[in-house]
């Protein structure tokens, strides 16, 4: 059978609010259980919830960045489940009219941009953890994350493979980093998605049974799970049997997907509107505030830096793929003037740097000025480019300027034609037996010769004036 996949991403990001979606509680990540917790969150008879209002507006960024329409008036609801991490035994949530709806994002797929629609866009608060002791059968509690504000974003049924859901998820997150509402951190949890995948007849319109996949923390996971999923329910469709709704966990270690329980519905829940929260009203002056404070987003930074700075569009994704890199990037290349080399330094020496210790750009000790000095002094033939990457280490380790760093080892490049010449002279007659391999016609032997110059200059010879010195004498 030609079956296709239909998948829906639904994501939960974790808000950078300093406080709780209801309360004045603290949402910092890695505090003692249950330290950041109130009456409030904790679902204490008699409490009331007041609406934290950033939650509001970093929701709204959200959805102007992904091209949603504002209901001008929504309404949370109370979501009825009872799960030992929820204390009220409902979850806080938006059902019926939501904040936003009728969006969506491009993604760049082997066919070129396509079009991913997002349902919706609500608020909702999250719920507690449960922590597995590993040691006895039982487990504990911690509601230090209840009450910590959440958006939803509901994707349409529009993706087609693993790759395009791995490749919307990071687009999504990258529009959550850059708006600055939510760090993406998918370990910690505060980006989180569960897929709805089912499989029906290529050109069939009605969807096949579908089941939802948890337990997912990084794209890897997101793309092996779907792909085994796929796997399994086309061998069910194949084999003559039918695809059973349910929730299915992801197993990392196995590699496979497997039951959890059975899938719920809406109807399930019993949503009603919470009768201790207010209608949330948006009023178009405040949209007009929210979008004039967006910044330049991923996609149309990516498309500036292609026509503006020359870079290829896998560089251009690359350098953009973080608000934070693609700020050092365009610092420094502003400052030299040489964009493309800029982009190679980074995207080599700088990134390897920086992944060996884990580090992010924000804390990166050469700073752009450092970098597009390394390159101009390598342009005004100062060091070469063996030397610069000593150089650019040595920043790394100390944060010194690199001039500072040249003075101090004397690392400036040997530039005098007259001191390249002897040098070249005397490897040339050390070595006679390859001198009558490199006229005989084996020119490879050329990158002997000036490896050792290179070696009896220690890197400092002017690489272009040994090259050409070289030819001179060994033509001559």
């Amino acid at each position: 059978m030609d079956l296709e996949p239909v998948i829906g991403l639904e994501v939960h990001a974790q808000l950078l609010t300093d406080s709780k979606i209801f309360c004045s509680c603290s949402t910092h990540f890695g505090a003692n259980p249950n330290h950041h917790t109130c009456p409030v969150c904790l679902g204490m008879p008699g409490i009331l919830p007041v609406l934290n209002r950033k939650v509001v507006e970093y929701a709204l960024k959200m959805a102007v960045a992904t091209n949603c329409s504002i209901n001008r008036k929504n309404y949370f609801a109370r979501k009825n489940y009872f799960y030992p991490d929820l204390p009220k035994g409902y979850q806080i949530s938006q059902y019926a009219l939501p904040l936003a709806e009728h969006g969506y994002l491009e993604i760049e797929t082997e066919e070129g941009k396509k079009k991913i629609g997002i349902t919706r866009i609500h608020m909702e608060e999250d719920a507690g953890k449960l922590v597995h002791d590993e040691s006895q059968p039982v487990s504990y509690v911690d509601f230090n994350r209840t009450g910590v504000p959440l958006i939803e974003i509901v994707s349409e049924p529009d993706i087609r493979s693993a790759e395009e859901a791995v490749q919307y998820l990071k687009a999504l997150r990258d529009i959550l980093v850059y708006l600055e509402i939510c760090d993406g951190n998918m370990e910690e949890g505060s980006f989180r998605c569960d897929a709805n995948v089912s499989l029906r007849p290529r050109g069939q319109k009605e969807f096949g049974t579908r089941t939802e996949l948890k337990n997912m923390n990084s794209f890897r996971h997101v793309q092996r799970a779907l792909e085994y999923e796929i796997k399994r329910q086309m061998f069910i469709i194949e084999s003559g049997s039918e695809v059973v709704q349910e929730t299915r966990l992801w197993d990392e270690s196995q590699g496979v997907t497997y039951a959890m329980r059975g899938k719920e519905e809406a109807h399930d829940y019993r949503y009603f509107p919470d009768p201790d929260l207010v209608a949330v009203f948006v009023d178009d002056a405040w949209i007009e505030q929210i979008k004039s404070s967006l910044p330049e987003l991923p996609a149309a930074k990516k498309a500036r830096f292609m026509s503006e700075y020359g870079l290829s569009p896998y560089d251009a994704g690359v350098i953009t793929a973080e608000k934070a890199l693609a700020d050092y990037f365009e610092t420094c290349a502003n400052l030299c003037g040489q964009p493309k080399t800029v982009a190679n330094w980074i995207m080599g020496d700088l990134l390897k740097l920086l992944n060996e210790d884990r580090r992010p750009i924000t804390e990166c000790p050469v700073k752009p000025a450092y970098l597009a000095e390394i390159i101009q002094l390598i342009g005004d033939g100062t060091i070469s480019g063996k030397i610069a990457k000593e150089i650019l280490s040595e920043v790394y380790k100390t944060g010194t300027a690199p001039r500072t760093i040249i003075e101090k080892k004397g690392l400036v490049q040997i530039s005098d034609m007259e001191a390249i010449a002897r040098v070249v002279e005397e490897v040339i007659s050390n070595h006679p037996e390859q001198v009558a391999q490199y006229r005989s016609g084996k020119e490879k032997v050329f990158g002997f010769f000036v490896g050792q110059v290179m070696k009896e200059t220690q890197g400092k010879a002017n690489p272009k004036l040994v090259n050409d010195l070289l030819r001179e004498k060994l033509k001559a």
